[in-house]
Parts: structure tokens; C-alpha cells; sequence
């Protein structure tokens, strides 16, 4: 794929959208770190459902850290793996208070410090709460990279690599909730609604859907 055709994939996906924001409900970066633990095999509406009682109730690493492992379980013990997430989350924060004076880092070194806290984990945070220019790959980007072929790769941090290098400077803050955007609602994983997208016609997919 050529870098015009790039251009104008994400001029359109940036004119339709301008504005985008992640699907996880959060309103400083602490609740938002919680929330994308929270998400891993998880539904961004099962994460929220779990979230709008947590946060209330405990929405910073000292609140937590008092609820205790077994407290935070009864709030989000309707995710998948909610026995594990509660344990990393539950020493993320005590390490938040030890060593980060209850903040959230800005640097990937430190986040992926963090128990429960990968590479995508740290890329959303460090995009959608510092607005630092990362790209968070998840199977929705992986596949819409791989399928319209603006960014294929044989692996997600290939993609991530290929991403970074092609996407236009002018559109990379928000590149990575278009296409999380476009894989979860249009770019579907067993069958895309090609005759509904906004870039079909610039989409290098061989096997479109009518």
C-alpha cells in the first residue's frame, strides 16, 4: 500500500470521527490503567459494568489497596480471570503508593513494571492518558492491519513497528482507536461489512463482502 492511499484512509477515518475516545469508562489515568487490566478477555461493556461500581467506591491505589484482594474480587469477579486481574491489580497499586507516589508513570519502562501490565496495556495508557504517540495492537488492529494491508505483519509487534513507521505523523495520536473502531464495529473478524466501510474502495482486501 502506497503512503497517498494511507493519507486517505485515515483522513477519512479522522473526518468521520475527528474526536475519538476509548469505549472503557474512566476519568483520570489511574481508572483508565485499572480499566485496560481489567479488559484483557474481557468486553469493554462487561469492564465498564464492573468499573461503574468499583470506581465509586475505590478509585486510587490507596482505596484499593484497603479494599483488599478478596473486596476487589467481589466487584469485578463477573470478568474472565477476575482472580488473577484482582491480584495484579491489587500489587499494582501497592507499588503505585511505594514508588510512585500514588501516580501512573508516562514511561513504558515503568508500567510494564507493573503486574498485570504488558506492552498493549502500557501503549494505551501512555496514548489515550499522556497523548504520547504509541500504538496499542489488539486483534481488532491486527486483523484490520493485516487485512486492508495498510500495516501486515506476522505478529503484533510487527504490526505495531509497521504502524508506527506508516501511519501519517498528523493522524498517529488517534490512529489506534480508528482502527480498534473500524475492526470492532465494521472490519469483523468473521465477516467484514465491506459495503458499509468508509475506506472500501481504498482497502487492498481481496475478498469483499457485498
Amino acid at each position: 500500500m502506497n503512503k497517498q492511499k494511507r493519507h486517505e484512509i485515515f483522513a477519512r477515518l479522522r473526518d468521520d470521527n475527528p474526536n475519538p475516545k476509548t469505549e472503557l469508562n474512566y476519568s483520570n489515568p489511574f481508572e483508565l490503567l485499572v480499566a485496560v487490566t481489567l479488559s484483557a478477555q474481557s468486553t469493554d461493556v462487561g469492564v465498564n459494568k464492573a468499573t461503574d461500581k468499583l470506581f465509586p467506591v475505590a478509585n486510587t491505589p490507596e482505596a484499593i489497596v484497603e479494599l483488599g484482594v478478596d473486596g476487589l474480587k467481589s466487584y469485578i469477579k463477573a470478568l474472565g480471570l477476575y482472580n488473577a486481574k484482582a491480584e495484579n491489580v491489587y500489587k499494582a497499586c501497592q507499588i503505585l503508593v511505594e514508588k510512585h507516589n500514588s501516580e501512573v508513570p508516562d514511561t513504558r519502562e515503568a508500567l510494564e513494571a507493573l503486574p498485570g501490565v504488558g506492552r498493549k496495556t502500557a501503549n494505551v495508557v501512555l496514548n489515550t492518558a499522556f497523548r504520547q504517540p504509541t500504538m496499542a495492537v489488539d486483534t481488532h488492529i491486527f486483523r484490520v492491519s493485516n487485512r486492508t494491508k495498510i500495516a501486515p505483519g506476522k505478529n503484533v509487534l510487527e504490526v505495531e513497528k509497521k504502524l508506527l513507521k506508516f501511519v501519517p505523523k498528523e493522524f498517529l495520536l488517534d490512529a489506534h482507536h480508528w482502527l480498534i473502531l473500524l475492526g470492532r464495529y465494521i472490519c469483523t473478524a468473521r465477516k467484514p461489512r465491506c459495503g458499509a466501510c468508509l475506506i472500501e474502495d481504498l482497502c487492498e482486501f481481496k475478498e469483499k463482502t457485498s
